[in-house]
């Protein structure tokens, strides 16, 4: 007769051989690793052109490569943008400038506010397109890695995006002018709770409003008329009294 210590051994055997084991194989080396980047020179991007006996169809644009197969039509051979295609020409999706000299990637001339432009055509690849690797040249090296024009690219597509937040809040705050001019009549200015195209509980009254930095003036709506007056950017138009809503203008 099996004694109580052997009975209680054995139950206790049984107990962990019925519980269910997790058969799936475990990593002892951490997660799964992907495949390498993929790494591309220019001359084996122009092999993705989507000409007859090429590879494929790609574009990069700032130094990130994307396969662009499902837009056959626009970068195909027939397509209005086959000039894309198996090339880097990110300079060009801002300026508009489709000539051999005006096909580069080189975007050193691009302003901060136009850098934003550009970054935000990089987005809608990304959102498009399946990224395939990175350009080695301008903007990545031999081990893809970011090159130095490639950080000074994204210094000034920082100071774009706090630019662009900063005309956005002054949008809100100063919204534009309603405007019109007529032979007969001349011009006029006038604030309404919609003008701008900012929606607001307020209307305000037309002011001249000089940005640093810019030799222009824009007619905004001020929603404070004392506090308009303390602000020297901000002056009244000749003529006009400092509560008025609507103010005829000429030249100045």
């Amino acid at each position: 007769m099996l004694s109580y210590a052997l009975v209680a051994f054995f139950s206790v055997l049984l107990a962990v051989l019925l519980v269910p084991y997790d058969w799936s194989v475990k990593s002892v080396t951490g997660p799964v690793q992907g495949p390498p980047e993929r790494l591309l020179s220019r001359r084996e991007l122009t092999q993705y052109n989507g000409e007859e006996g090429s590879k494929g169809l790609y574009l990069a644009i700032l130094g990130q490569v994307f396969d662009v197969q499902k837009g056959h039509k626009h970068y195909g051979p027939n397509g209005s943008y086959h000039f894309m295609a198996g090339r880097d020409v990110s300079l060009a999706f801002i300026t508009g400038d489709f000539t051999e000299s005006g096909l580069t990637d080189d975007v050193s001339s691009l302003p901060p506010l136009q850098m934003v432009a550009l970054y935000d055509w990089l987005a809608f690849y990304q959102r498009e397109y399946h990224i395939v690797g990175k350009l080695v040249g301008r903007f990545y090296d031999n081990t893809g890695q970011p090159t130095e024009a490639l950080l000074q690219v994204e210094a000034s597509l920082a100071e774009g995006q706090q630019m662009k937040a900063q005309s956005e809040a002054e949008k809100v705050r100063f919204p534009a002018c309603n405007s019109e001019w007529s032979t007969g009549s001349g011009g006029r200015v006038w604030c309404s709770t919609k003008s701008g195209g900012v929606i607001r509980d307020w209307t305000g009254v037309p002011r001249k409003l000089f940005s640093p930095g810019s030799s222009g003036v824009r007619c905004v709506c001020v929603k404070d008329p004392s506090t308009a007056e303390e602000d020297s950017s901000l002056q009244r138009y000749s003529g006009c009294p400092p509560h008025a809503e609507s103010c005829s203008v000429g030249d100045d």
